[in-house]
């Protein structure tokens, strides 16, 4: 039947042609502390991409230690939203992450939100599971919109910043990584950054693994990547990208874990409200006029 085949394969080009940019889905990586109470721009963002009135919502409140406060939280703004169908993954051991009833869930639904908390317990319990392989499968189709804010984000690359200091020069000794949830592997994601001086960490972890670009986000802002490789900011504060794809130098194999680390060539853009950068490009899209 290659006729039947042609026509609903120009079916489906006609209507992805319809689909207005606020329903195509996208991977939202937010600094935390995102508004909650007045505009809610990003919010409203993620429950748009999600399908407006016919998002069916997965919250997965396992990074924080009251995750039945938060999950409730934001079950009740999605509501107020309208969305069509809202889910609290209240997931709080390992075991859950193989649930049939939440995979089932994760399998239609078309938005997952992850919360704030402790990225380390959110990553201890999701990881390597059925239900994070499915949501990072459904992801990378296409299929569904997946936003992390705060723990949420810094989850996001394959190494993860765990924890660390502030206030200091790049050293070895300011950053404690581990390994993400790879949804974006090529990043390493930074939050809460210029809010808590976070410069200096995310330079110490691009130093330690220099194949990697470094994401520093402001709170009440959002790194938006889309499907063709373009990471457009949204909010009321900056992104900060690092790019050592030029490094020519770096000392950070031959100091100790407390000295000071030399990065020479480095790449730095900081981004505000609409700008646009290629993730594999590593360039910046001009701006008109």
């Amino acid at each position: 039947m290659p006729q039947l085949d042609n026509m609903l394969q120009l079916e489906s080009h006609l209507q992805e042609t319809r689909m207005p940019q606020s329903t195509k889905t996208a991977i939202m990586v937010i600094g935390g502390a995102e508004d909650k109470v007045h505009g809610r721009e990003i919010l409203h963002t993620f429950f748009y991409r999600s399908g407006s009135s016919e998002a069916r919502i997965a919250i997965i409140p396992s990074a924080s230690r009251e995750p039945s406060i938060i999950g409730d939280r934001y079950q009740g703004i999605f509501e107020e939203m309208g969305a069509k169908e809202i889910m609290v993954l209240d997931i709080r051991d390992r075991g859950q992450g193989s649930d049939p009833y939440f995979q089932a869930y994760v399998e239609d639904c078309t938005g997952v939100f992850m919360t704030g908390g402790d990225q380390l317990r959110l990553c201890g319990l999701l990881s390597d599971t059925p239900l994070m392989e499915k949501v990072r499968q459904r992801v990378h189709l296409g299929e569904i919109t997946l936003a992390g804010t705060s723990a949420g984000a810094a989850v996001m690359g394959h190494h993860m910043i765990a924890g660390g200091g502030s206030g200091e020069c790049p050293n070895r000794s300011l950053v404690d990584m581990a390994t993400g949830l790879g949804i974006i592997p090529e990043v390493i994601v930074d939050q809460h950054f210029l809010n808590r001086n976070r410069m200096a960490r995310l330079m110490s972890a691009v130093a330690t693994h220099p194949d990697r670009l470094g994401i520093g986000i402001d709170e009440d802002t959002c790194a938006m990547f889309e499907r063709d490789g373009w990471l457009q900011v949204m909010g009321k504060g900056t992104v900060t990208i690092i790019d050592p794809g030029e490094m020519s130098y770096t000392n950070h194999s031959d100091v100790g874990a407390n000295d000071p680390i030399s990065l020479h060539n480095l790449r730095v853009h900081i981004l505000c409200h609409g700008d646009r950068y290629h993730l594999h490009k590593r360039s910046l899209m001009p701006k008109e006029g």
